[in-house]
């Protein structure tokens, strides 16, 4: 007789169902093939960004390598080269912005920095010196200072030092 089919139901047309619960093999595999699968990169590729609160004040240097978006205070400087950050309506920031892409719905003093683009939207303010390839500034936007438009091989046509021709001497 078969006695691990009799402690479940008698029948042995059931043998493999008490059979896969008692081995504790494939779900500890399930589970280890989620943990070995680390979250963060597919966060980073499919464009997750970290956010500062309405209730915090950061004073300092923010750097990173995602994009940003701040509903509360900043001052200090910001540089997320590559990313995206975003001033909310409630965002306060007194601060150098240098990102890939800027949005300002909010309030912004300070020189902002785009290797892309930079938008002001309706209800934003930004107090200084725009650095970018493209600008758009909505209609009931705030906007004081400066604005220079980079083309983007600008980096590439940098001056070129052309050394002088060694002299021959007789």
């Amino acid at each position: 007789m078969w006695k691990p089919n009799q402690p479940g139901t008698g029948s042995g047309s059931q043998s493999p169902e008490p059979l896969r619960p008692a081995t504790p093999a494939p779900s500890n595999f399930d589970s280890g093939t989620r943990l070995a699968t680390p979250p963060a990169a597919p966060n980073a590729s499919t464009g997750e960004q970290a956010t500062i609160g309405k209730s915090l004040v950061v004073k300092g240097e923010v750097s990173g390598s995602e994009s940003l978006y701040i509903d509360g205070k900043v001052e200090g400087s910001i540089s997320l080269p590559g990313n995206r950050v975003t001033v909310g309506r409630n965002g306060q920031v007194a601060a150098n912005i240098t990102a890939r892409e800027i949005v300002v719905l909010g309030k912004v003093r300070g020189n902002v920095t785009a290797s892309d683009r930079v938008d002001i939207r309706s209800e934003g303010s930004l107090t200084g010196d725009v650095t970018a390839q493209r600008i758009s500034i909505e209609d009931g936007a705030f906007f004081k200072g400066g604005i220079d438009i980079r083309k983007p091989d600008a980096k590439s046509a940098a001056p070129v030092v052309v050394p002088e021709p060694a002299k021959a001497t007789a």
